[in-house]
């Protein structure tokens, strides 16, 4: 499995469909696969939604509840759901044709449990200027009464707007000229977010590429500014030689957010596909193949300048909350075993630091996953450099892929407060690190091979001082 597909909330149920071939643990035909949740942590699947047809596989694509019928296929006075998706004709693209990606519809009136395909797809027609043409996210524009799709086509993004989803016209495009351009548009999301601590609201446009992320692979930009209900203008700054993340690790790819989440909720909420397109069909997993990120809330506020994205894991995560120790204050010169020490951090564990250094001196410090086979796993921050670093060459085999341990990866320090404040999640084979509140994340995979059995806190160069910390373990999401 890989994207994340047609994130919706309706009466009660949170559904993630999501990129799948239910015939291999490798890349084949593109299905919709299905999984709902009450609390966004505990998923139940469900029956494969959209399966290939004559017009081809089913890529990427958005769900919407349509409220008003403005579709006219919903029946007894209850809304539809609505999708909205890309078909990949393969044999027309084996042709050598341009316009093998066009956008197909599907709805539902049984609360996505079964879906029909509108008869007269696909709705909207690539004109075959461009072979990618793809990955429609869709929105309700309340000022402008409207829905708006923002289609990936190639190196930029276009906007087109329909009344009843089935008819569309385009508005506008962007992004030749802004952000990273190392690879192929892809699965782009727009929507208003209120700026935390105001009433002022701006516009978020994410877009993932691939390649040409931070740290090489497949990777999730992002652009804030203005949107009018046809173009869409960035804030200064999001020129060809400058872009922001929404992760800087190398697994966080492909992310979208939940539309109809009810207003008083009011949180935009994110969920990306935790792999990256430079290794995924061969990590070495036998039973299955990808996962997901923990679900995020994400937050605009106004640093260094910028608007920035940040981003913290779901607050339902507590249902996963198992035993907690406290540790520190304590003063960090080499290692401390906090395993040894609060008998946790043998499994999925949840860490919550917060350090500080004498001014004048620059440490380099962070977390040791540390197993019996002497294979070892480290995020840290080093104070020299302002950055943060995962390092996994050394946390288990990884022959696989020569780009997948080849390197040490690096987010940089947003945030410039006097204490860092580190979150993170730690699975089998996944670390999510939240640093400065989420001003800076990064996902990082690895296959060690046996778990980690301990956790220790290291500072190599310079001692720092622990000012207060706590370790949870986490139990699991399936057993």
């Amino acid at each position: 499995m890989n994207d994340p597909n047609g994130l919706v909330y309706f009466k009660g149920e949170y559904h993630l469909f999501y990129q799948y071939f239910p015939g291999d643990i490798v890349w084949g035909p593109m299905h919709w696969g299905h999984a709902v949740s009450r609390d966004l942590v505990h998923w139940k699947h469900l029956p494969i939604a959209l399966y290939p047809d004559s017009l081809g596989y089913i890529f990427s694509g958005s769900v919407v509840v349509d409220w008003q019928n403005s579709s006219g296929l919903g029946q007894d006075g209850e809304p539809p759901l609505i999708a909205l998706f890309t078909y990949h004709d393969m044999a027309a693209e084996k042709a050598g044709k341009h316009d093998f990606q066009n956008q197909g519809l599907a709805f539902s009136n049984d609360r996505g449990r079964t879906w029909v395909k509108y008869a007269g797809n696909p709705v909207l027609h690539n004109p075959g200027k461009y072979k990618d043409f793809r990955d429609p996210k869709v929105m309700w524009d309340q000022l402008r009464e409207q829905w708006v799709m923002t289609l990936a086509v190639k190196d930029h993004v276009e906007f087109w707007g329909s009344k009843d989803l089935k008819k569309w016209t385009l508005l506008s495009q962007f992004g030749q000229n802004h952000g990273a351009h190392g690879g192929v548009w892809e699965c782009p999301d727009l929507f208003p977010i209120q700026v935390e601590g105001t009433s002022e609201t701006r516009w978020v446009l994410l877009v993932s590429i691939n390649p040409g992320g931070p740290n090489g692979g497949s990777a999730t930009q992002y652009f804030v500014g203005e949107y009018d209900g046809k173009n869409f203008v960035p804030d200064p700054g999001f020129d060809a030689d400058s872009s922001l993340w929404v992760d800087y690790g190398r697994d966080n790819y492909a992310g979208v957010t939940w539309s109809d989440i009810p207003q008083q909720d009011g949180r935009r909420l994110f969920i990306g596909w935790m792999s990256n397109w430079d290794y995924a069909q061969v990590v070495p997993t036998a039973s299955w193949r990808s996962a997901m990120t923990l679900p995020r809330s994400l937050k605009l506020r106004k640093a260094t300048q910028r608007y920035r994205l940040y981003s913290q894991p779901v607050q339902e995560i507590q249902a996963l909350y198992g035993k907690k120790a406290v540790i520190g204050p304590l003063a960090i010169q080499d290692n401390y075993n906090i395993t040894q020490t609060t008998g946790l951090g043998k499994g999925p564990a949840l860490l919550d630091l917060e350090f500080a250094w004498q001014e004048g001196i620059q440490p380099d410090f962070g977390l040791r996953l540390k197993n019996p086979n002497g294979e070892i796993y480290r995020i840290g921050f080093d104070a020299k450099q302002n950055q943060f670093y995962s390092d996994r060459r050394l946390a288990g085999p990884n022959t696989f892929s020569r780009a997948f341990g080849a390197s040490v990866h690096f987010a940089p320090r947003i945030e410039t407060g006097k204490t860092l404040h580190l979150k993170i999640v730690l699975d089998h084979a996944s670390c999510e690190l939240f640093a400065d509140e989420g001003a800076t994340t990064m996902t990082e995979i690895f296959f060690p091979s046996g778990h980690f059995t301990e956790i220790e806190l290291y500072s190599d160069k310079e001692p720092v001082q622990l000012v207060r910390g706590s370790i949870r373990s986490l139990n699991s999401i399936w057993r």
